[in-house]
């Protein structure tokens, strides 16, 4: 005669709790729970409105205050995140976050970009259209251009001509906004 195995051991399965909901229709609106829903109530003093906008307690650090909407907006309206620096300190402290947050240095040339090849800002562009240049004109054309222009509508050559003067104030404002693009692209750092 084989002698069998006793059956392992189960645990009494846990009962089933009754939900007060009786199949369908539901009887409360979905997303409904049965416990309070816990809500943060604003950290301003006597303030009974949900608290869930976090603002800093000090610059820099990980703690945060509570607040409800209306107060949150009245302390970003007085919050000076330089109280304490010197005007040094602050423009130093401004340009480091800066360029961590950006991870990258802020292309001057491009700054305002605009239609083209991506390597002339809106106004370079419109510079270029009153000398009567192309997108991709080098400085040598802009300058020959520019003398061209100017010595065609300069006030000496055409005295008394209103429009002429206006068309060479344009031309000499092209010029030195195409002039101070390309110093800025050809300098070099030290």
């Amino acid at each position: 005669m084989a002698l069998s195995a006793p059956p392992p051991y189960l645990p009494p399965m846990p009962r089933a709790t009754r939900s007060s909901d009786w199949g369908f229709p539901r009887w409360r609106e979905y997303g409904a729970e049965r416990e309070a829903v816990k809500v943060r109530l604003c950290d301003r003093h006597g303030c009974e409105e949900p608290g869930d906008r976090p603002a800093p307690k000090s610059p820099n650090s990980p703690e945060r205050w509570y607040f409800c909407e209306t107060h949150a907006a009245e302390y970003n309206r007085n919050w000076n995140y330089f109280e304490g620096l010197t005007a040094e300190e602050a423009a130093q402290r401004e340009a480091e976050e800066r360029r961590d947050a950006s991870g990258f240095a802020e292309s001057r040339h491009n700054s305002w970009a605009g239609p083209g090849d991506g390597s002339r800002s809106r106004d370079e562009m419109r510079a270029l259209e009153v000398l009567d240049l192309e997108v991709d004109a080098d400085f040598e054309a802009v300058r020959m251009a520019w003398r061209r222009l100017a010595k065609s509508n300069h006030p000496d050559v055409k005295p008394g001509d209103a429009e002429a003067a206006k068309r060479f104030q344009a031309i000499q404002a092209a010029y030195e906004v195409l002039k101070t693009a390309e110093e800025r692209r050809t300098w070099k750092p030290d």
